[in-house]
């Protein structure tokens, strides 16, 4: 009998899955904890860290708050669409790369990688100066741009991802391709990409992911004129304020009240991710990365 299969290991693995588990899940069930907490059990220090009830007006005021619908719709538009805009972008470089011999390729390569090594509030200050003679500072144009032109949020990572992947298709596909007449494009259409979705889903969620949490950029770029739902989180307690009125005593943006609004904003992320996971621990295992 190997060792794997004894009782003890199993037990060790199991116990071993459940603390790492517990020390990821432990912020999120932190939160809801809190979120759902009255100002009663948040002033009584025999209540840790189960509330004595269930208080779902906190979400309700966080939810009037942030303006869920209407900056959400605007995150969306600054998160969403550069995240697909620059799977489509990386993969296109990407499978260049792998696929393709042409001049000054290792160059053109250490140029991508240099874009990812070089801090980026190094290139803050240019950009800024570009986007604002381009007339497109303080528009959802200065996040879609980039994105579009494969120089979005960590592009290299993505670029280097659809690279080891298309390196890893074997080239007898494509020279069968060929044979039957086959172009670049319907290779790459017709071969590639149906490969490659795991590598598609893969990028897609770190790149959602990264700029649904960017906040420097977005407060950089867009101001104040375009209002993302991580803007006004961090503005919430002015908001909050301003909104319901709160004089300080009472009404105020209590520690509850906040936690919801943090939750109410890691949801969509946490319903894309349950509803890709299987296609993205596939891609993270083929493509050989970990994320950030």
């Amino acid at each position: 009998m190997k060792l794997t299969d004894g009782l003890v290991f199993k037990f060790l693995i199991y116990s071993l899955l459940v603390i790492v588990s517990f020390v990821y899940l432990y912020p999120l069930l932190y939160m809801f904890s809190y979120s759902i907490k009255s100002l009663q059990d948040l002033l009584n220090p025999m209540v840790d860290q189960v509330p004595t009830g269930f208080y779902f007006k906190n979400y309700l005021d966080a939810f009037k708050t942030l303006k869920y619908f209407e900056t959400m719709s605007t995150s969306l538009v600054v998160t969403l669409i550069p995240a697909i805009l620059q799977t489509i972008v990386a993969s296109l470089v990407g499978y260049g790369f792998a696929r393709f011999e042409f001049p000054l390729k290792k160059t053109l390569m250490a140029f991508v990688l240099a874009t990812y090594i070089i801090p980026p509030q190094v290139t803050m200050i240019p950009r800024y100066v570009l986007f604002n003679d381009l007339g497109i500072l303080h528009t959802v144009y200065a996040i879609l741009l980039p994105a579009s032109l494969g120089q979005g949020l960590n592009s290299a990572i993505f670029i280097l991802i659809f690279y080891q992947f298309y390196k890893m298709i074997p080239k007898a596909l494509d020279e069968a391709a060929q044979i039957d007449g086959a172009g670049k494009f319907y290779t790459y259409f017709k071969i590639a990409i149906p490969l490659s979705v795991p590598s598609f889903i893969t990028t897609f969620l770190f790149s959602f992911v990264w700029y649904w949490n960017e906040t420097y950029i977005s407060g950089l770029f867009l101001g104040r004129d375009v209002e993302t739902l991580q803007i006004r989180l961090q503005n919430f307690v002015s908001a909050y304020n301003a909104i319901m009125g709160g004089s300080g005593d009472v009404d105020f943006a209590n520690e509850a009240i906040r936690m919801s609004a943090t939750l109410l904003i890691i949801l969509p992320m946490l319903l894309v991710y349950f509803i890709l996971q299987r296609w993205f621990i596939e891609g993270v295992d083929k493509a050989g990365i970990t994320g950030e």
